[in-house]
Order: C-alpha cells, then structure tokens, then sequence
C-alpha cells in the first residue's frame, strides 16, 4: 500500500523549506568561520532531500518494474 497523499505533503513541505526567505539578505553569521549561513542552509537542505527523496522512491516505486517484464533483447 502505497501513501501517496502523505508523499504530496513531505514534498509540499520540502519545498517550502527551500524558500529560505530568513538568510535572504545577510551572509552572517559565518558557519565553520568561513561559510555563509545561507550556502550552509542549502548545503544542509541538499542532504536533507536527497534523504527524503530517497525513502519516497523507496515507498512510491511499482514493484512490477523492477521484475523484467519486457523483452528487450
């Protein structure tokens, strides 16, 4: 059974999140001493999606297309 209305709603939210109207305009404060709260908010954003979008294949993806079933040769 796949959960389609609740994959709808993480991407709704993870889209949000990339809107960071927060750091918009100020590079401060520095993360590490040298990175810019804004580069360090999307570098962590990245990550996060790429988890996210990770578990949604794996919990969206049909099972009928992993099993072969064309004939291709």
């Amino acid at each position: 059974m796949t959960n389609k209305p609740a994959a709808a709603l993480i991407m709704a939210a993870v889209y949000a999140l990339h809107q960071d109207i927060w750091y918009w305009r100020q590079a401060r404060p520095l993360v590490f001493g040298v990175l810019p709260i804004g580069l360090f908010y999307h570098a962590a954003y990245t990550l996060a999606t790429a988890v996210i979008l990770s578990l949604l294949v794996r919990m969206l993806w049909p099972a009928d297309v992993d099993e072969g079933t064309g004939a291709r040769e």
